[in-house]
């Protein structure tokens, strides 16, 4: 894997927190709040650590967990902003879940260990980080963990208290061509090297057959997994990239950014670029997290802090 120097890290950390400083300021979020990199310092200074320590121990007994976490964070995010609803359990009348959407049904998972984290970080600090924060802080740990980038993950953000399983049904899905994913991708603000970066998040994870170009052979079960990335499944790192250029990536959504007939003046120089520098990969991926990540929180007094992930909280509360 290629490294880079401390000083060279710490520049790029420090660019990616003031451009997303700076995004979150130009948004004029509601409650007149941006996000901050130092947003729990005072009231709970603790909580980077107490998310590490959750998922350390999740990831001893399944290794998934990392790239399920960051998945969980993009698939909160895509609708209605990072505010925390894909976590919310039905609830009827009031709450119908995201959970069970095609983009997210038998394949959105991890929520356990949401919940391991947010009792603990109750424990530690009581009613002070959001679920949506936890979302956002597991994801850049997880891509820490599994040998990627570090960002400065801004925060701040609150609790939603409504879903919207209209906005989930139109999640970006392994079958869309490459119009249409960059629409979706548009649709919040995020730009083509955005897109060509976030998918590099298939760098880890498995995903079930039905949903690869290669379908899933005689006989198999149409939930069997498969790695998404065959080289170094496990690992963060820029491979993924290179399975494109040899046109072995799982996905037809992931391989359209090489091969659809626009790629060429889009895509494709940007995931030749990311194939062959990693260091350009981690910069921009840990950017677009961050871009991401700003996506319409809700701020200063709007929405809540859950107590639970999986419920808006009573009025008592």
């Amino acid at each position: 894997m290629a490294s880079s120097s401390p000083c060279f890290s710490l520049l790029v950390l420090l660019l990616a927190a003031h451009c997303g400083l700076l995004l979150a300021s130009a948004h004029g979020y509601p409650g007149g709040s941006a996000l901050s990199s130092t947003f729990y310092d005072a009231s709970c200074p603790s909580a980077h650590d107490v998310v590490r320590r959750v998922i350390q121990d999740a990831r001893v007994s399944d290794p998934r967990i990392p790239a399920s976490l960051i998945r969980l964070h993009f698939h909160d995010c895509f609708v209605q902003g990072c505010d925390g609803s894909l976590l919310l359990d039905d609830d009827l009348p009031a709450i119908q879940t995201e959970k069970n959407v095609p983009a997210n049904d038998r394949s959105a998972r991890g929520f356990p260990v949401v919940d391991d984290i947010k009792a603990a970080l109750e424990h530690a600090c009581p009613g002070i980080v959001s679920c949506a924060d936890i979302l956002a802080l597991a994801a850049e740990i997880s891509v820490e963990l599994a040998g990627g980038p570090r960002w400065s993950v801004l925060l701040g953000r609150r609790d939603g208290t409504t879903t919207n399983v209209q906005s989930a049904d139109n999640l970006p899905s392994p079958f869309d061509s490459l119009d249409v994913l960059q629409e979706k991708f548009r649709n919040v603000n995020l730009d083509d090297t955005d897109l060509v970066a976030l998918q590099g998040a298939h760098t880890f994870g498995k995903v079930q057959c039905q949903f690869t170009r290669q379908n899933c052979t005689a006989g198999q079960p149409v939930d069997s997994l498969e790695n998404l990335d065959q080289a170094t499944p496990n690992l963060f790192d820029n491979k993924y990239y290179g399975n494109l250029l040899h046109g072995r990536a799982q996905l037809e959504s992931d391989q359209v950014m090489l091969s659809d007939p626009a790629a060429p003046a889009t895509t494709a120089p940007i995931v030749h670029r990311f194939a062959s520098n990693q260091k350009d990969f981690f910069r921009n991926f840990a950017a677009s997290m961050i871009k991401m990540g700003n996506i319409s929180p809700l701020t200063g007094k709007d929405g809540e802090i859950r107590k639970n992930c999986r419920r808006v909280n009573s009025k008592g509360y």
